[in-house]
């Protein structure tokens, strides 16, 4: 501030257009794997942003949005299929349980069938997954030292990771030389 209290003076976002649309479309593909559901999102929050700062309404610019998503789409930048694949192959192998994945793709916006599909083919299963998720953690067998006193706290964090309790407590309760 100055002293004679004048605000700093906010330059104005230049107008949205279809250009801009598939520049940043195409900024955010370069970087981020994505769904087309999760682009659409991505670019309604630029255009929202722009249009509150310059003062337009935001909801004219859907349609042109949606054009974009169907670009990417048959040029496949985008693809839900493989996208939930390589999430669940990725997920799985960090210790990711299915009621997780699902939350995580959902949210994402792949569909239900999507997902059901991706877990289906996916290679790794629960329990190697719990298995994962306890040695990243260091919970139960991987646990150093004493293990009793944390067994109620390590089938907590098993069943708030998503994992049902008869493969968490197979997990906590298994002995060290077991987990290899």
């Amino acid at each position: 501030m100055t002293d004679d209290d004048t605000k700093p003076v906010r330059k104005i976002p230049r107008k949205v257009t279809p250009a801009y649309l598939q520049r940043a479309a195409m900024a955010y593909l370069e970087r981020y794997s994505s769904s087309a559901e999760n682009l659409r999102r991505v670019l309604r929050r630029k255009v929202d942003k722009r249009c509150r700062l310059r003062g337009e309404d935001p909801a004219e610019f859907h349609e042109a949005i949606d054009e974009v998503v169907a670009k990417s789409l048959r040029a496949g930048l985008i693809d839900d299929t493989r996208y939930a694949q390589a999430r669940v192959s990725t997920l799985r192998r960090r210790g990711g349980s299915a009621r997780a994945i699902q939350a995580k793709l959902a949210a994402k916006g792949v569909d239900r069938s999507t997902i059901a599909d991706a877990l289906d083919g996916e290679d790794g299963d629960e329990e190697s997954a719990a298995h994962a998720f306890a040695r990243r953690r260091k919970l139960g067998p991987y646990r150093p030292g004493e293990r009793a006193p944390y067994r109620d706290k390590d089938l907590a964090a098993m069943a708030r990771a998503g994992f049902r309790f008869d493969v968490a407590r197979g997990i906590v309760d298994a002995e060290p030389d077991e987990e290899a």
